[in-house]
């Protein structure tokens, strides 16, 4: 993701900042489907046993997912992948999102998370990192959850409140939980890093944010980052990028035209300076494209050769310019 990254202030110098949003997404979608499995046999607790040398075979409280019902919170990409996966395994499927989408195969979408949540046996998380998902599970939220019932997240650390679940399990109000991000991560590897209030908690499967830790997801979001910024320096493409204006033009394959790429404030009068630019160096340009977004504007325009220096050097002395560029 890029929540280490001050987007604001990249897109403030005119820095486009991308990602690899599919990358991880089949790895996610395993790692959800594994751990389904895992809760529903105590798969956890069992390995845990067996490795202090006890021995404990038993049917109690292990069960089938087939014919279980899975509520999926957040039914982008990630959501979505673990909806084809639960159902080939026989799961029912519904999800709440806070827009309408289309469903994958039988799956259904519900109206509210409430109606989700008392629905669900097993509820699993997939939502961004926004204002209005931090804390959004907490104790109100699990009380709304079927008695017996599993949670997993493996999308934001603070979309959860640990304490808040790690009641619920203590209480036995849930069977278990799958956790793979947290409030507060260590920074780095090692023993004797990790606190949590889930430690110790029944049947609670935890991992250390892996879950596009996987060496597929890593090549491929190798190749999708690179990608996009060769693109973006080869073409001024930004397709793609988290913080800035979408702008994306094929390319003229004529060989007699320079591309321009301006990079401006977003404020009235602006585009009619940058005109004027092209007016005076009587410049003939045959296409462009302009996007915004919050306070930066983006366009890319072509224009015949003869005139893109003289472009180049005035639409540099505009205040309102904060970069410029010229593909040749």
């Amino acid at each position: 993701g890029t929540d280490q990254v001050d987007l604001q202030a990249a897109q403030e110098k005119g820095i486009p900042v991308f990602n690899a949003p599919f990358a991880n997404t089949r790895s996610v979608a395993e790692l959800i489907i594994g751990n389904i499995v895992g809760l529903s046999r105590r798969i956890g607790e069992c390995t845990a046993q067996m490795h202090r040398g006890a021995w404990f075979k038993q049917a109690v409280g292990c069960f089938e997912i087939r014919g279980k019902t899975l509520g999926i919170v957040g039914y982008g990409h990630i959501g979505a992948q673990v909806s084809v996966l639960a159902e080939a395994m026989g799961m029912n499927v519904i999800y709440c999102d806070v827009i309408p989408k289309l469903p994958m195969g039988n799956a259904s979408q519900v109206a509210t998370l409430s109606e989700l949540m008392a629905s669900a046996d097993f509820v699993s998380l997939h939502v961004p990192n926004l204002a209005s998902t931090k804390n959004m599970i907490g104790k109100a939220e699990i009380a709304q959850m079927k008695k017996g019932s599993f949670l997993l997240n493996a999308s934001r650390g603070n979309v959860v409140v640990i304490p808040a679940l790690a009641e619920a399990l203590k209480s036995g109000h849930l069977r278990g939980a799958y956790v793979d991000v947290f409030p507060v991560e260590p920074g780095k590897n090692g023993e004797d890093l990790f606190t949590s209030e889930l430690r110790g908690c029944p049947n609670t499967l935890m991992t250390p944010h892996v879950g596009g830790s996987t060496e597929e997801a890593q090549a491929k979001i190798g190749e999708e980052v690179a990608s996009a910024l060769l693109k973006c320096i080869n073409e001024g493409s930004t397709h793609g990028a988290v913080n800035f204006p979408e702008v994306d033009m094929k390319m003229d394959s004529t060989a007699k035209t320079h591309r321009v790429l301006c990079i401006h404030d977003n404020k009235p009068g602006v585009m009619s300076s940058i005109n004027n630019v092209f007016t005076e160096a009587k410049a003939n340009i045959c296409q462009q494209f302009l996007n915004t977004k919050g306070d930066v504007g983006y366009v890319i325009i072509d224009l015949n050769v003869e005139a893109s220096a003289e472009v180049k050097k005035n639409l540099a002395s505009l205040e309102s310019v904060v970069k410029v560029r010229v593909l040749y």
